[in-house]
């Protein structure tokens, strides 16, 4: 692949996607400029080779001041070249003027994945026993690596080594998606059984309130969530069980994510039953 694709060039109203969003991917270094710059012309080619090198794993972009101005000024572009490397939306690293190779070096290499993210990268396209030994020689590399601590629990869970799958998230708490698997464990043992289930709506239907609470966890652990939580909002104002129904709603929202229309219905009136 040539120097020339590697490194492309971004207009103002394609930031968002080419650059914000993207870099929820993997990183993206964006290289400010202008034609008539002379020192602009002296990184251009640092970058290429820094593009080349780290090509698949840190993607490299080109935006003209000139025909972006509201972006330079709303990300204090102030003398260029000016350097900014984005992850997940962010500036994650940044440096302004012509800089030495090795500098440029340490971005890349700081931006691009380590060996336990290979590894879990590895693992997410593998099968079987493979993927778990890929996971755990993630571990091995870097015991917090998000996506094995993540990978490897799942598949502790689905086995029945749940405490074992605990153990794993507990390194990575906000970790949403060790939020979420934690939030789906402490559902799954509240137990979900049809005559479970049954039983509990009975006990409801007879006006026993503490049933509502027994009743919403079940059949959240079902999968039941339209169901379950107006049971566990309801139950949120009985004192008696306001925790516990709170911790149970709030179980329900992660599993769901933030992204939810139910989460985003039953979070309000949440809040006006604890208040």
């Amino acid at each position: 692949m040539s120097q020339t694709t590697i490194v492309k060039d971004v207009t103002e109203a394609e930031f968002a996607v080419q650059v914000l969003e993207a870099s929820r991917t993997r990183p993206v270094v964006v290289d400010f400029w202008a034609p008539w710059c002379g020192p602009c012309h002296q990184l251009s080619p640092l970058l290429e080779q820094a593009a080349a090198r780290y090509a698949g794993e840190v993607d490299v972009v080109k935006v003209d001041v000139d025909q972006a101005p509201n972006l330079a000024r709303s990300l204090r572009i102030q003398g260029i070249p000016a350097v900014k490397a984005f992850r997940n939306g962010a500036v994650a690293a940044e440096f302004t003027g012509v800089q030495p190779p090795a500098v440029i070096e340490q971005m890349f290499s700081g931006l691009a994945p380590s060996q336990a993210d290979r590894l879990a990268e590895r693992a997410t396209a593998a099968t079987g026993e493979e993927r778990e030994a890929l996971y755990r020689a993630a571990l091995e590399e870097q015991a917090d690596q998000p996506r094995a601590v993540v990978g490897l629990a799942r598949i502790l869970s689905d086995r029945g080594e749940v405490e074992e799958a605990r153990a794993l998230l507990a390194r990575v708490p906000a970790d949403p998606e060790a939020r979420r698997l934690t939030a789906e464990l402490d559902l799954r043992s509240q137990g979900s059984d049809q005559s479970t289930i049954e039983a509990l709506r009975r006990r409801v239907d007879e006006g026993d309130g503490a049933a509502r609470l027994d009743l919403g966890r079940a059949l959240a652990a079902a999968g039941e969530y339209d169901e379950a939580l107006p049971l566990l909002v309801s139950a949120v104002r009985d004192p008696a069980l306001r925790e516990e129904a709170r911790t149970a709603t709030v179980d329900v929202f992660q599993l769901l994510g933030e992204q939810d229309d139910r989460v985003r219905a039953w979070r309000p009136r949440l809040a006006a039953a604890l208040f």
